[in-house]
């Protein structure tokens, strides 16, 4: 009992170390870089009066931008803050941690071209469909009042001439958004160490051996809490293929897994009030099933 105690302890210290230092890292990324962003232009774009076209600007940003699902929060709060349309800033949500064109090419040398162009087309479409819908429903009033001061254009101005300025806003803003989800990190981390440490190794192969047909939303119910980059995820997928695991499960477990954790769930708190995080949840594990089930029909 101590051991796994102690297991859940380091990863609980190397889950929160590398969460915060990457969460810091972007955050000043993009604080630094957003008053040199024409978001005036971009937004034009994400908000074109053809809802198709600001939808496909949502997906096509999170395609490339390659985050995992818990390094998209510092970008969603700036997309926040600029009034960036909602099913813009959705879409993005969804499709970010889950294409990313490095990624997708060594999916192709892993798994072959067509399970990656199966991955990558519903992935991609479900990103939308889910954008839109969330849109049509009107969950943006569930949005938090939680952004970060200092953004007007005007601002921006003086930050573009003043780089010492822009070091320095950048600082305090990083500082400000930590603070807001710091809690929500660690509380994140800890729930990850815990299903990580906590789970058996073999629980996947006991459950292959079962039908499909409800294995794979069961894979994809598993994959949802656990924080995983997409780039770990497939080494992790092709070792469970090797076993004896079907493809089809295997991709839920994949989209699951790297659409959402509860690392970014927790964080997302902070952002989001309960009804959208649970809309959130569901459309990920409707997305690693239904995805499941298409490989299971076309491959």
């Amino acid at each position: 009992m101590s051991e796994v105690v102690t297991k859940v302890l380091l990863e609980f210290l190397s889950l929160s170390k590398n969460l915060l230092v990457l969460f810091i890292g972007i955050s000043f990324f993009i604080s630094i870089i957003q008053p040199y962003v024409p978001f005036e232009k971009v937004e034009k774009w994400m908000s074109s009066k053809n809802p198709f076209l600001a939808n496909l600007a949502g997906a096509l940003l999170g395609f490339i931008t390659p985050f995992c699902s818990c390094s998209t929060v510092p970008l969603l709060v700036t997309m926040i803050n600029r009034k960036v349309p909602f099913q813009t800033v959705m879409t993005f949500l969804f499709s970010s941690p889950l294409l990313d064109p490095w990624i997708l090419g060594l999916m192709a040398y892993i798994y072959g071209l067509k399970v990656t162009i199966v991955y990558s087309v519903t992935t991609f479409v479900f990103s939308m469909i889910i954008g839109w819908y969330l849109d049509k429903k009107n969950y943006k009033e569930q949005v938090k009042n939680v952004v970060i001061k200092g953004v007007l254009p005007e601002q921006d101005e003086k930050r573009r001439k003043d780089f010492k300025l822009n070091i320095k806003e950048s600082i305090k803003e990083t500082i400000d958004l930590i603070r807001s989800v710091l809690v929500y990190i660690l509380i994140g981390a800890l729930v990850g160490a815990i299903i990580k440490e906590a789970v058996p190794t073999n629980f996947f192969n006991l459950i292959s051996e079962h039908n499909q047909l409800w294995v794979i939303p069961l894979a994809a119910f598993i994959g949802i809490p656990l924080y995983v980059r997409l780039s770990t995820m497939l080494p992790l997928a092709q070792a469970l293929m090797v076993n004896g695991f079907p493809i089809a499960p295997t991709m839920a477990l994949l989209i699951g897994g790297a659409g959402a954790s509860l690392p970014e769930i927790i964080m997302l708190k902070s952002i989001f009030r309960t009804k959208l995080i649970s809309a959130f949840v569901i459309s990920v594990f409707l997305m690693a099933t239904v995805s499941g089930y298409l490989f299971l029909i076309l491959t």
